[in-house]
């Protein structure tokens, strides 16, 4: 609750007149500033009273691509057994706020708005709460209280059409490829996790058991899934933000792609990210939540690659994103399957050792299909 700068005008004027009014010995003027007083606590009084009302919300879809469509709903009931008023409130949309004229609604009734939600910038949007903007009839003071709960729209990255990354030759049976999910029982140590029935003992991890005080087993796949690695250049000084943008939708399109044929996926940027997240639809989703929220927030002087991820080369294909003219450093000595260059003028071209020199994420993403037949 706050006073409005005409509120704060009336309230000072009270004060005055009262005190001129003690001063000089006239009534008159105390009654004034007594009655501007009674009428800043009218205000307040008004302003306090707040509609009882529940409020739900849905959106949908709840994860969707940069510039798709994305609608909320929002159901205002009245759950009072007397009919109260309609009022103004605002549903809050990341920095905006959506005006709502909420009608008077009959004991039990309920009334449902939509409204579409901005999607033309990736990011994690949060919708709500919903706002009531309470004022009196003078606009002396204004209260704003809110009512239900939050809901998040992920907008993700824009993925165009793009083959899987392609190195090596997935293991085969005789109903044929084995991708999803992820082969175990092989030399190939994935993870140590907790035991659940069913597990070899044989697999048990003792340290990590003595440790955690709960059984651990080591998780083992098969040496012969393929694996996808992308690099994606954060440096602000590596590209401009527009073809950064880029740069993330070829990141998003080459992972999704790989992830959703049967390969194991990983992100890796110069400010430190490493998303190591499996293969399949699930890490799928979760390495487009991380590309949902990745920003330029690397350091200009900081290493393609972090020293700490830099003493092995990742194995199956290495994808290299970056800007026209980036320095490689450490990440050329890792001998990239792939480096693509973004924000090249003219048509770029698609070289034979694997630089792919494109203007955007369309042109990349073309060039990429050529060189992945």
């Amino acid at each position: 609750m706050r006073l409005t700068p005409r509120g704060f005008a009336v309230l000072i004027g009270a004060v005055c007149l009262y005190a001129l009014g003690e001063l000089a010995g006239y009534a008159f003027f105390r009654v004034l500033g007594g009655a501007a007083a009674g009428g800043v606590l009218a205000a307040v009084a008004v302003t306090m009273v707040r509609p009882r009302a529940e409020v739900s919300r849905t959106v949908h879809p709840d994860r969707v691509e940069r510039g798709k469509p994305a609608l909320a709903s929002l159901v205002v009931r009245n759950p009072t057994e007397r009919r109260h008023g309609g009022f103004t409130a605002g549903d809050r949309v990341g920095a905006e706020v959506r005006k709502i004229q909420v009608r008077p609604l009959a004991p039990g009734a309920e009334a449902t708005y939509h409204y579409e939600l901005p999607t033309e910038a990736r990011g994690r949007l949060q919708v709500g709460p919903l706002e009531l903007n309470r004022f009196d009839p003078f606009d002396l003071v204004r209260n704003n209280q809110t009512l239900g709960s939050t809901a998040t729209v992920w907008v993700y990255p824009r993925r165009h059409p793009v083959r899987p990354a392609q190195v090596g030759h997935a293991r085969h049976d005789y109903d044929g490829p084995i991708t999803d999910p992820p082969l175990r029982g092989s030399s190939d140590l994935r993870a140590v996790r907790e035991y659940v029935i069913g597990d070899e003992v044989r697999f048990l991890h003792w340290k990590a058991t003595a440790k955690t005080g709960q059984l651990m087993v080591r998780e083992y796949v098969d040496p012969a899934q393929m694996r996808c690695t992308v690099v994606l250049d954060t440096r602000p000084d590596a590209m401009g933000a527009a073809v950064f943008e880029e740069a993330v939708e070829v990141a998003a399109s080459v992972l999704y792609a790989s992830a959703v044929a049967g390969q194991l996926c990983r992100l890796i940027t110069p400010a430190g990210t490493d998303v190591p997240a499996g293969s399949g639809a699930r890490a799928a989703r979760a390495l487009l939540d991380e590309l949902c929220l990745v920003g330029q927030d690397a350091t200009n002087d900081a290493p393609l690659v972090p020293p700490r991820l830099a003493t092995a080369r990742p194995s199956g294909a290495l994808v290299l994103i970056t800007g026209p003219a980036a320095e490689l450093g450490s990440a050329g000595r890792w001998r990239p399957d792939t480096v693509i260059r973004l924000g090249m003028p003219g048509q770029g071209s698609l070289d034979n050792a694997g630089l792919i020199l494109a203007r955007d994420a369309v042109d990349a993403a073309a060039k990429w299909n050529l060189g992945n037949r």
